[in-house]
């Protein structure tokens, strides 16, 4: 017997099986075929068990998974027959044969059927007598075999009797032991008569193996039965003794704990009144000093000392009070009214953004407007500035010149990846190793509530799961309506991060949750011209990596060309991180040679970068890539900046379809095929011979570099030149890059990224860009050397790109 004895009729339920997999075999078209199959009258539909085993007069609860259990139950609801239970002999075999099962079972009514709201079939049985597999019946839908009733031998004599009034009064023994046995089992108990029932009875609730089960059902003879279960029931008994007693004894015990409670208590009072307070004692005190001074507000301090109170109250080295003495650390060291900016200096401020980054004039306004709002009005809310730019062009040290010019600690919050709400709002303190969000994290290293905190990477915020949603967690913080009290599961008081200037960064906005980005005001970045790159490794990059490799300027030089170079044919990208690991090599080199002694001072030239840095990764393949009819240039906007698009056309005999490869998104396809209807419309004044109306040939359009997906309808434009050119014969200019989306009546329609898009065209060495006309609001933003470097066309129709970008006559 077990420490818990329920009632029989609400016993656990078995799992006769795994659910079923969807499709043919599922529980519904089992049924389908069961009401169709006739089942012979001397056969038991059979339920394989494989933990469980029923005793006649039990009433239990089961769940049925196999579909052909399922179809089983369902057959003997419909026609109201009983069922066989019977247990494996394996729980892991899934289709049972006659082997695989005991051969006693228990034949059992079907009270109840329920099918529940997740798709789980459950059975209420009751038992009534015992039976033998004799065979099992294939060609059915579910498990049917031919059985032997076991009819129930007599149960007289002396010996008999003995055993059935000593097993009622061992079981009523042991429902005495149990605290929350209820009293209704042992009344069942005292009022039965017959020994066959007790036995089945108190072996139904005994909390034995399913294999020792078994081999009580399989005892036929009642006095065998008897004496079988008073073994087991003489066993369990005195366990639930010992139980009895060793629960009496941790009662003794935690009784003594606190009386041994209560001495220390009168102990630390008479210690007090000698002035011999213990290191315990000495440390709360401390504590309750460092509370008062850390100007929290008053809800808080409140909250902070009912937590003293209750760590007074504790063992010192139980684990609750680690618990508690680390929360109230927390409270105290974070900064709840220190502040450490300074008044603002708009010429300070400027001075530090103009020496720490050349350009970005835009960007450097925006902030400077933002530090004025601040002078103009402290207690005012802060908007949240969120950077977005490609890699490289100097997100991070903006946030880091910003909290310098205005005299703030800088603290950065990398959220890449960050797939757990707990990690924006923090742990619930219900284990010893629950922390603060990263949020609360970061102004305790700052030290300050006013500080700038730069949230790194906000468009890589892990999707929402189990864990709850990141994004929506950060929706709190960042929104000025709210942060006053933001609330971390943590701490479980307000702090206020009103104070707090926030400023996220980000490659591209698509990623971000619109809510999430609705609370944010964007300062695009876009990427460097190269000229722009070029003062930048004079100004900055140079420096800061002769002194990263140990060299003086004296001892090291780039040449101006050596400089042009590496811009040119070693990097282009649209920041200057891959620059700068370039000009590291280059001193990286330069530090060997000095280093073994072969040379005291180095000049590096043009000439000497193949050496060191290999052959040049990138050139000009514009000319070679449309020295054919059929090739053009377009010009693509992707999250690390803009970057040139080679869109080849060709024409192969076929039945008139259109060919896309290259990685394409749909919206790329859709401008292909708008492209392909648009030039079947103008054939005659592409030169096309007349009935010639391309359904003999296949048209096939492909845009290399197929491993990067690719969409957007950008290209559209320059699809349509490209088969244009294929169609006409004339090769596109290999000076001539353009961008814009395209309707069937011809029309060029806007796009986005057209700043990035200028100057990957300018730094691959186009000359012409052919630009939507309504797209010039964007004019401002490009660059001043880039606008005087190229030839900027603005264009309406097709008829337009196509007298700019082709050659006069065919190839």
């Amino acid at each position: 017997m077990s420490e818990r004895l329920p009632l029989p009729n609400h016993r656990s339920a078995e799992n006769a099986g795994t659910p079923p997999p969807a499709g043919p075999t599922s529980a519904g078209a089992a049924a389908a075929d069961a009401t169709t199959t006739k089942v012979p009258d001397d056969a038991l539909i059979l339920l394989p068990m494989r933990n469980f085993v029923l005793f006649p007069g039990i009433v239990a609860p089961l769940t049925i998974g196999r579909a052909r259990s399922i179809a089983g139950a369902q057959e003997a609801v419909r026609t109201q027959r009983p069922v066989g239970i019977v247990m494996q002999r394996d729980p892991e075999v899934e289709e049972p044969t006659i082997t695989d099962l005991h051969e006693i079972g228990t034949i059992a009514n079907l009270l109840r059927y329920i099918t529940a709201r997740d798709g789980t079939h459950h059975i209420v049985v009751q038992g009534t007598q015992r039976f033998r597999v004799l065979e099992l019946l294939e060609g059915h839908p579910f498990p049917l075999a031919r059985i032997e009733r076991i009819e129930e031998p007599p149960a007289t004599g002396t010996e008999v009797e003995a055993q059935f009034h000593a097993l009622k009064q061992r079981a009523l023994e042991g429902l005495q032991l149990i605290p929350e046995a209820p009293a209704e089992l042992a009344a069942t108990v005292q009022a039965m008569e017959s020994p066959s029932q007790l036995a089945d009875f108190v072996a139904g609730f005994l909390d034995i193996k399913p294999a020792e089960k078994q081999e009580v059902l399989e005892t036929i003879d009642v006095l065998k039965r008897l004496q079988r279960l008073q073994w087991m029931l003489a066993h369990r008994v005195e366990v639930l003794r010992l139980s009895q007693d060793i629960g009496k004894q941790t009662r003794e015990a935690m009784e003594q704990r606190q009386r041994q409670f209560m001495l220390r208590e009168q102990l630390k009072a008479i210690q007090k009144e000698l002035g011999e307070q213990d290191e315990t004692e000495a440390e709360l005190a401390e504590l309750e000093k460092a509370i008062a001074a850390a100007g929290m507000p008053e809800e808080v301090e409140k909250h902070a000392r009912k937590e003293l109170n209750r760590l007074r109250t504790m063992a010192s080295g139980g684990s609750e009070y680690a618990m508690v003495r680390t929360y109230l650390d927390w409270l105290i060291e974070l900064p709840w009214s220190k502040t450490g900016a300074q008044p603002v200096d708009l010429h300070h401020a400027r001075a530090v953004l103009d020496a720490d980054h050349y350009g970005l004039t835009k960007v450097k306004r925006r902030i400077l407007e933002f530090l004025a709002v601040q002078k103009l009005k402290p207690d005012g809310k802060s908007p949240i500035l969120c950077l977005v730019g490609p890699p490289g062009v100097g997100k991070t040290s903006l946030g880091q010149s910003i909290a310098r010019a205005t005299g703030r600690k800088f603290a950065r919050v990398a959220l890449g990846g960050t797939h757990d709400e707990a990690e924006i709002r923090g742990h619930r303190r219900t284990y010893v190793g629950a922390l603060p969000g990263i949020i609360i994290q970061a102004i305790r290293r700052a030290g300050e509530r006013d500080c700038v905190m730069m949230l790194d990477e906000i468009d890589k915020l892990g999707a929402g799961g189990f864990h709850g949603d990141p994004s929506s967690a950060l929706l709190e913080v960042l929104d000025p309506e709210q942060n006053a009290s933001f609330r971390d599961n943590y701490l479980a008081v307000p702090f206020d991060l009103s104070r707090v200037m926030f400023i996220a960064t980000a490659n591209q906005l698509d990623t971000i949750p619109g809510p999430l980005l609705d609370r944010m005001e964007v300062i695009e970045l876009s990427g460097y011209t190269e000229s722009e790159k070029l003062e930048i490794a004079r100004r900055y990059l140079i420096k800061r990596q002769l002194e990263a490799n140990g060299l003086s300027a004296a001892q090291c030089q780039i040449t101006e060309p050596a400089l042009v170079t590496i811009v040119r044919s070693y990097t282009r990208e649209s920041g200057v991180r891959n620059l700068e690991r370039q000009i590291g090599a280059v001193f990286r080199h330069a530090a060997m040679r000095i280093a073994e002694g072969t040379a005291q001072q180095i000049t590096v030239d043009s000439g000497d970068l193949t050496a060191i840095l290999g052959p040049a990764r990138y050139e000009n393949e514009t000319a070679q890539r449309t020295s054919v009819p059929g090739v053009a240039t377009g010009l693509a906007w992707t999250p690390v900046g803009g970057d040139i698009l080679f869109i080849e056309a060709s024409r192969v005999p076929g039945n008139g379809h259109l060919v896309l490869t290259g990685h394409l998104g749909e919206v790329m396809k859709e401008s292909a095929q708008a492209a392909l209807t648009l030039v079947k419309s103008r054939l005659q004044s592409l030169g096309v011979p007349e009935g010639d109306n391309l359904s003999k040939s296949d048209i096939h359009i492909h845009v290399p570099a197929g491993a990067t997906p690719k969409d957007g309808p950008s290209a559209g434009i320059a699809i349509y030149t490209a088969l244009a050119s294929l169609l006409s014969g004339r090769t596109v200019k290999n000076d001539v890059a353009m961008t814009g989306e395209i309707s069937l009546r011809g029309l060029v329609l806007p796009v986005g990224g057209i700043k990035e898009k200028v100057i990957a065209a300018h730094r691959a060495g186009i000359r012409t860009v052919i630009l939507p006309a309504r797209n010039q609001r964007d004019l401002e933003e490009i660059p001043d050397d880039v606008r005087a470097d190229l030839h900027l066309v603005w264009i309406e129709r097709v008829e337009q790109a196509l007298d700019i970008a082709l050659d006069p006559s065919a190839a």
